[in-house]
């Protein structure tokens, strides 16, 4: 803002500090900085007003020029006539219950399905005993092997 570079800087502290006295340089700069930010405060305060303004002033000019555009559509449109019936007319009701249509090879995945159902149900009179899987037991081998016969024990 003001373009103060490193030289001019330098010439300004020293001729703060000859003039001030090294003693009373921190109240002086701690005045200063007081100073400066009020000025920081005021300045944020103003462009905050002057954005709010030039804000409110697009928002207008927006809103004027979609009322404008929205006169223009309106009007090519016929003046907000939407035709001479706004409710669509309703659906007819249907004469009767609508049965489906079988699929072509429904009867005889019924007859695989009701098959399926019927092997895996237990069958009657069997209880869990019976079946390992139910009981939860492992199912076992069948049978202990045979003893040798005598004459062929050395193989």
């Amino acid at each position: 803002m003001f373009d103060i570079g490193a030289a001019e800087l330098l010439v300004i502290v020293i001729t703060a500090i000859v003039v001030i006295g090294p003693k009373e340089m921190p109240r002086a700069l701690r005045t200063a900085g007081r100073w400066i930010g009020k000025m920081r405060r005021m300045s944020n305060h103003f462009r905050t007003g002057l954005d709010a303004m030039i804000r409110e002033a697009e928002m207008e000019e927006a809103e004027k020029e979609w009322r404008e555009r929205n006169r223009e559509i309106m009007a090519r449109s016929g003046g907000g006539d939407f035709g001479s019936d706004p409710v669509p007319p309703a659906m007819e009701p249907l004469a009767g219950p609508v049965q489906p249509d079988p699929a072509p090879d429904a009867d005889g995945a019924d007859a695989r399905a009701e098959a399926a159902i019927a092997r895996a149900k237990p069958r009657e009179g069997a209880d869990a005993s019976d079946n390992p899987e139910v009981a939860g037991e492992p199912e076992l081998p069948l049978d202990p092997p045979p003893p040798p016969i005598e004459g062929q024990a050395g193989r």
